[in-house]
C-alpha cells in the first residue's frame, strides 16, 4: 500500500468512526471527530454553525426533544487528499427520531478533514438533500 493510499484509508476510518457515533446518537464519540473549530452547514437549520459548541448545543437540545438516530447508511464515498487536508464526500441515507415521529432523509454529505498529528478531524460539514 502507497502512502497515499495509507493517508486515504486513515481519512475513511476516522469518516466511519464519524459517521458510526452518530448512528449510534453516542454524542461524545460524534463530537470528539470534529475539531473545535468546526464549522457545520446543515439544509435543515436556518443558518451556518459556527464552531462545535455551537452545534453541540443544537445536538443537547434535539436530545432534550427525544432526538434518536435509528439507522444510518454511508454509500458511494471518496476522499480526494490535499496536503493535510482530506474532502471526504458519500451519500447517506438517514432514520431519526423526534419524541415520537420518525423521519428518513436521504442526503449528500462533504466532510473535511484536517490531520491533529496522528489523527484526522472533522473540521467542516455540509450535509445537502440528495433527490438521487
Amino acid at each position: 500500500m502507497t502512502s497515499t493510499q495509507q493517508l486515504e484509508a486513515h481519512v475513511l476510518q476516522a469518516a466511519h468512526d464519524l459517521v458510526a457515533a452518530f448512528a449510534r446518537t453516542d454524542t461524545e464519540a460524534y463530537f470528539a471527530a470534529f475539531s473545535e473549530d468546526a464549522t457545520f452547514l446543515f439544509h435543515t437549520l436556518p443558518s451556518p454553525l459556527l464552531s462545535r459548541a455551537a452545534y453541540r448545543k443544537v445536538w443537547d437540545g434535539w436530545l432534550a426533544d427525544g432526538f434518536a438516530v435509528l439507522d444510518c447508511q454511508s454509500t458511494r464515498a471518496q476522499v480526494r487528499l490535499l496536503g493535510d487536508m482530506a474532502i471526504f464526500m458519500h451519500d447517506v441515507a438517514t432514520r431519526i427520531r423526534f419524541g415520537t415521529e420518525e423521519s428518513q432523509f436521504e442526503e449528500r454529505e462533504t466532510i473535511v478533514f484536517r490531520r491533529d498529528g496522528e489523527r484526522w478531524l472533522a473540521c467542516h460539514e455540509h450535509l445537502s438533500t440528495y433527490t438521487g
